[in-house]
């Protein structure tokens, strides 16, 4: 991603956009691990963080941004404005949980 643009401001400041190449988007969804969300549980109760959760989230990020700029990219633009980026748990019927992260915006290209 180190050479696409990634932002959730609508403009580039100082960067004018000279064309806008439509919608993108990346999704990431991880398991997390029986056991740690049986201590993250505890945790949760007694006021502490959940460091199992937070490393799952980054990387759930990281991965959805990654397939975002990737698409960007294939469409040519060299950076993307207007980034969401949204986080649900869907929780699995044997009591589990997945984390998703979704992240989208509007890929662009600016004269450079």
């Amino acid at each position: 991603m180190k050479d696409m643009i990634i932002t959730t401001t609508p403009t580039l400041e100082g960067k004018p956009i000279a064309e806008y190449l439509g919608l993108v988007s990346g999704e990431a969804i991880l398991g997390a691990n029986i056991f740690r969300d049986f201590l993250a549980g505890i945790r949760d109760i007694v006021g502490g963080r959940s460091a199992a959760y937070e490393e799952e989230l980054r990387k759930a990020k990281d991965i959805a941004l990654t397939e975002m700029a990737d698409q960007a990219r294939a469409l040519g633009a060299n950076a993307v404005v207007g980034v969401d980026l949204d986080y649900e748990t869907i929780q699995l019927g044997s009591g589990g949980a997945m984390l998703m992260v979704s992240a989208s915006g509007t890929a662009v290209r600016y004269q450079v």
